[in-house]
């Protein structure tokens, strides 16, 4: 049930710069899938701060950390008060396992409707 994009001729991509992604045999691509808009693969300031958390610390937002609270503060002075609490999550399935326990919560019913 969970298939490769291009099953005919699948790709292995070794890395990636970038808007672009290159498979082992040096072919370029460009990365039309991968939330590559943001800020593209491999970009300096990206890997510079993340090497700088990872080397003071490297977990999920499953403890308390003042950059958390931060973060969230910065983020939500930019939105209208009414969306003033953040939910950080490290996933598109646990953002949408949270979206659901908050409906459930919220509205106090158990059914779901899902279109494939």
């Amino acid at each position: 049930s969970c298939k490769v994009f291009y099953a005919k001729d699948p790709l292995k991509i070794v890395r990636a710069q970038g808007q672009y992604m290159f498979d082992e045999k040096g072919e370029k691509y460009l990365d039309c899938i991968n939330n590559v808009a943001h800020v593209g693969h491999s970009h300096p300031y990206v890997i510079k701060a993340a090497t700088k958390q990872m080397e003071l610390l490297n977990t999920n937002s499953r403890f308390l950390h003042d950059n958390l609270v931060q973060y969230a503060q910065r983020l939500t002075a930019t939105l209208p008060d009414k969306l003033s609490v953040c939910y950080f999550v490290n996933s598109g399935s646990e953002a949408n396992d949270l979206a659901l326990r908050l409906a459930r919560q919220y509205r106090g019913h158990q059914d779901v409707i899902t279109l494939e």
